[in-house]
């Protein structure tokens, strides 16, 4: 997260009390599938580990490699891609109360020794030149103005060749955007931009961007499946909203869905690669 906006008031609602005492390991349960258990709150993206793990298939990422999350939240993202990849992650959120849940979190999965979590602004991360074989950030350019110092500074802190590789929600065609939305209670802390800009961005910071595709279809998919399910009485698959933004969380999602469906959101999957000559 970067200082700009109002971040730290709108995220900060998260109670720590609420996600500190998962049921975490159990006899014969494995770390993957305590990972997967904890996904309903952990991963705030819309389709939450479902995205997360699609993305996944844009990485490039293996043991000895060392991957930067800016905007970690609570670390579902970080712990699932060090589980999966056997990978170090260090994450970087503005939100002091998302990174102690985070820690405390991955304290009780024990991956402490490949998860870390640093209090920070995405604007002026605190790591010096060249130190990641790749990064990734989802949903959170929404909260940036500065586009240009927000890709420059991942470009900073990038290895040459090194990959980026971003999930955002970006402006569609279908005009304003109606709030409260899950990453801004109101639009004087929301910057939407549009794939091209976002394109247009990432390059004048010096990356190459390889491929970039929207996901509006699987976004749908996933918000009719959650709304069959809690029709059925059931339990939707994504509760992190909930567990985040309290009173406004049902607001919010549907503004969200009503955005999907008019066009004025388009949720965008961005593979991009520093150039090695940088």
């Amino acid at each position: 997260m970067s200082s700009e906006g109002d971040g730290t008031t709108h995220y900060g609602r998260v109670a720590f009390s609420r996600v500190s005492r998962p049921r975490c390991g159990g006899r014969g349960r494995s770390r993957s599938s305590t990972i997967e258990a904890l996904a309903h709150y952990d991963h705030s993206m819309a389709a939450g580990l479902e995205a997360t793990a699609e993305l996944a298939g844009l990485m490039r990422a293996g043991p000895a490699d060392h991957l930067l999350d800016i905007g970690s939240g609570i670390g579902g993202p970080a712990r699932y891609f060090a589980d999966r990849f056997g990978c170090r992650v260090t994450g970087i959120d503005l939100t002091p109360e998302f990174c102690e849940v985070a820690r405390h979190l991955t304290r009780l999965l024990d991956l402490e020794g490949r998860v870390a979590f640093d209090c920070g602004d995405a604007l002026a991360m605190p790591f010096a030149d060249a130190s990641f074989d790749g990064a990734y950030s989802m949903n959170v350019s929404m909260n940036i103005a500065d586009k240009g110092r927000f890709y420059s500074e991942i470009h900073r802190v990038l290895k040459p060749g090194a990959w980026l590789v971003l999930s955002e929600l970006a402006q569609g065609a279908g005009g304003a955007v109606d709030y409260p939305t899950p990453w801004a209670a109101d639009a004087s802390a929301s910057f939407l931009a549009t794939p091209e800009e976002t394109c247009h961005s990432l390059r004048e910071a010096g990356f190459d961007v390889i491929e970039l595709h929207d996901t509006v279809t699987q976004a749908l998919e996933f918000g009719a499946r959650s709304r069959a399910m809690v029709a059925r009485g059931e339990k939707p698959p994504h509760r992190a909203v909930m567990l985040i933004h309290g009173e406004i969380a049902k607001q919010a999602m549907a503004n969200t869905a009503r955005g999907l469906a008019q066009n004025k959101i388009v949720p965008i999957e961005i593979l991009a690669r520093k150039t090695s000559r940088a």
